[in-house]
């Protein structure tokens, strides 16, 4: 299977260009960045550290959709709206892990989708994923005296907030209690805020030094409380789930699909 990176100069790039190297049945179609930056021309292979592999950076990913099974797209908003079209052109299967995504943009996810296999999750690792699932049933199980609080932190780069995973959590707590999260979300408190109103998400972010990425999901009533965590340590386990979703995407009929559908939860 052919896979491509778009975005492949960057931390998550390269961890995704030696992913693809090292899985089996798998083979790095090459790689593109922004017309005009520094590694456009450079070897992808050099560049994630791989050595030389004859597969220079390019310049426009409409020829790396045309060229690969799968493109998996870890970019910026802007950016994975407009690979959106050329993924459903090229019939490619288009794997997002792009976060911070608004209205038109999701939107251009959902129009490509109904032409091509998508894979849109606001986390790729495996265990995130899981915890989406356990933490929409904890939210099913325990009634709204149970307040429902997001806590992330992330690196001191990150530049959206609070976080893609963060909000995926909010809303599987919100599916488990059958509402709408924007409806009960609240993500900034300052000053003289009042008392906590019932059945509110609330969100806390963090930010600092190389955290990868830390979530916990606080339960709380009186009495008791229950949190659940999950902390990764390293990048590889994001570009471990996009490449299985890639591959488990390959030969899908065209569809919007999430990690949860990838991992049968």
């Amino acid at each position: 299977m052919k896979i491509g990176i778009v975005g492949c100069a960057g931390r998550m790039g390269q961890m995704l260009v030696r992913e693809v190297l090292d899985s089996e049945g798998c083979t790095l179609a090459g790689g593109t960045e922004r017309p005009g930056g520094d590694a456009v021309g450079r070897d992808v292979g050099e560049l994630a550290g791989r050595g030389f592999l004859g597969l220079p950076v390019g310049a426009d990913p409409k020829l790396l959709f045309d060229a690969a099974d799968a493109v998996i797209d870890f970019t910026s908003p802007d950016a994975t709206a407009r690979h959106a079209p050329l993924a459903a052109a090229a019939r490619c299967v288009h794997v997002v892990g792009t976060t911070g995504l608004g209205p038109d943009q999701e939107a251009a996810l959902r129009e490509a989708a109904a032409r091509t296999p998508v894979v849109w999750a606001p986390n790729m690792s495996v265990g995130v994923n899981v915890l989406f699932a356990m933490v929409e049933r904890l939210a099913a199980a325990l009634d709204p005296d149970y307040d429902v609080e997001i806590v992330e932190m992330h690196h001191r780069h990150k530049v959206d907030a609070p976080s893609g995973t963060a909000l995926g959590l909010g809303r599987a707590a919100a599916a488990g209690r059958g509402v709408r999260l924007e409806d009960v979300w609240q993500k900034v408190r300052d000053g003289h805020t009042g008392a906590r109103k019932r059945g509110d998400i609330g969100f806390a972010t963090l930010r600092g030094g190389d955290v990868v990425g830390d979530h916990t999901v606080v339960f709380a009533a009186d009495g008791e409380r229950v949190e659940i965590t999950h902390k990764a340590s390293s990048r590889q386990v994001f570009a471990k789930g996009a490449v299985r979703a890639a591959r488990w995407a390959h030969g899908k009929p065209p569809g919007l699909y999430s990690m949860r559908d990838v991992l049968g939860l």
